[in-house]
């Protein structure tokens, strides 16, 4: 239980839309090396944290039942690791309560989202002096795409997601996140691909703003789309869905199955939404917009 409400504190794990993506080799030891712009969404998960007497972990929100209470969270997996690095002198027990509004599995970061926000709520916390430099080798100990998430604003990741690249003074984009109902495992994508030695990202145009990112974006892939799309055929449905509804690009995020629209206003993108929304009354739809 919490030992004082008044002390619960709450930080977001936004979504993670991965723009463009490029499977650009992989190593000996089987990890994928990759280039992908990355954006971060104002919609995403809640992560609210307090001391207490030992530690809880709860879950709530429409995706809580997918979602698992043991070590295998990835935001335990977190807290844990933390723990470990500072010492448990310095780390207390804490209540930790996740709400789960993105769908697991879907190719947007919210479980890698969820231990980023974990990281840097429990540094806080726990009044760690614990430096970027420092979280960000903790996080890539916890997977691909936390380094990422721990950032949490527009970025190139390389490598395969560890060397990352701020892009500064990029517009707010209006989104419509799509996602068909259905989880797709990232290990069984990659396992599909038929090709792993693609060229890299193009050089991002001088102005990032709508038209001339949608233009960019048309030079660029996500590598992972075909292999997904025939692992899951519904990503077919919820993208015809976002170019029905106006979107003036297109695509499915990481490893799928949640797709993307670019629209040129926040207001065009909640129609878009309500319209697919109606149409598809079990999929996953959220209007959004990205984090400068």
């Amino acid at each position: 239980m919490i030992a004082d409400a008044v002390a619960t504190r709450t930080w977001y794990a936004p979504a993670k839309v991965n723009l463009a993506l490029h499977v650009t080799g992989r190593r000996d030891d089987g990890y994928h090396l990759i280039e992908t712009l990355a954006v971060f969404t104002r919609f995403g998960d809640r992560i609210d944290i307090a001391p207490a007497e030992s530690d809880g972990f709860s879950v709530s929100g429409p995706y809580a039942d997918a979602v698992p209470r043991d070590a295998s969270n990835l935001a335990l997996t977190a807290r844990d690791a933390l723990r470990r690095a500072v010492g448990g002198v310095a780390a207390p027990p804490v209540e930790i309560r996740l709400e789960k509004n993105l769908p697991v599995a879907s190719g947007i970061g919210g479980g890698s989202s969820d231990a980023a926000a974990v990281l840097r709520g429990l540094v806080e916390t726990w009044g760690l002096a614990l430096g970027e430099a420092d979280q960000a080798r903790l996080a890539a100990t916890l997977g691909a795409d936390v380094p990422m998430c721990l950032k949490a604003r527009p970025l190139i990741a390389r490598g395969i997601g560890e060397q990352l690249s701020a892009v500064p003074e990029f517009s707010a984009l209006g989104l419509v996140l799509v996602n068909p109902g259905r989880a797709v495992l990232t290990s069984d994508v990659f396992r599909a691909l038929a090709k792993r030695d693609n060229d890299g990202l193009p050089p991002l145009p001088a102005r990032i703003e709508f038209h001339g990112l949608r233009d960019w974006l048309e030079r660029t892939r996500n590598d992972l789309e075909v292999a997904a799309r025939t692992i899951e055929p519904s990503i077919g449905k919820a993208l015809t869905a976002l170019e029905r509804a106006g979107a003036g690009f297109v695509r499915m995020s990481g490893s799928g199955a949640t797709c993307f629209g670019l629209f040129e206003s926040g207001n065009m993108a909640k129609r878009a939404a309500l319209d697919i929304r109606r149409r598809n009354p079990d999929w996953f739809v959220a209007a959004t917009r990205s984090m400068t």
